[in-house]
């Protein structure tokens, strides 16, 4: 096997890893953030926005791609309205949100922290692995999607593009368990702030 064989595989496994384990990294990059922070009620006033918009752009993504969890990439169709019209990855828009939000909440370093990790494993790891993925299901169609729509922000206005179906029902279904960690990690970091 040739060295950039060898060396493409060792990527796509690292990539594979990152996305498998993207919970258990989320849970200790919260971790950090809350132990390394040192929230106050004005830290707190300026984080929460972020949070809930986070949140609020994961509930709409959520609702128009139904399902999506789970350790391996995996698409039914390719979702381009909603919050998917302007943005490729609407969820990790939210996450980053959220995690800004935190890190906002809890102090300089916790947000430098934050941003740096967010930055490399997303942007390094898990969106190449799911576009390579897209892009091997659904070729010429995610080809098109990808040069209208940018990874976080539009390249173009998504006219007319932006309605589609959307399923209320799938956020508990799918949604509860980040709802309730994004709760939890908000909580846990005002009683810091209250506390401290």
């Amino acid at each position: 096997m040739s060295p950039a064989k060898t060396k493409l595989g060792w990527v796509k496994s690292l990539r594979e890893m990152a996305f498998r384990l993207r919970g258990g990294v989320w849970t200790l990059l919260f971790l950090v953030i809350l132990l390394s922070g040192h929230p106050s009620r004005q830290s707190i006033l300026r984080g929460l926005p972020l949070v809930v918009l986070g949140q609020a752009l994961r509930f709409w993504a959520v609702g128009c791609i139904g399902r999506y969890r789970g350790e391996k990439v995996g698409a039914e169709k390719l979702t381009t309205w909603g919050p998917y019209a302007f943005a490729r990855n609407p969820l990790y828009i939210g996450n980053g949100l959220i995690g800004l939000g935190w890190g906002s909440m809890a102090g300089f370093l916790p947000t430098a922290i934050f941003v740096v990790t967010f930055v490399l494993l997303y942007t390094v790891l898990i969106i190449p692995h799911e576009e390579s993925f897209l892009s091997e299901k659904f070729g010429a169609e995610y080809s098109r999607y990808t040069e209208r729509t940018g990874r976080f922000y539009p390249v173009k206005w998504p006219k007319g593009r932006i309605a589609g179906p959307f399923d209320g029902r799938v956020l508990w279904k799918s949604e509860r368990h980040s709802l309730l960690t994004t709760v939890a990690g908000s909580l846990l970091i005002i009683a810091r702030a209250l506390t401290g």
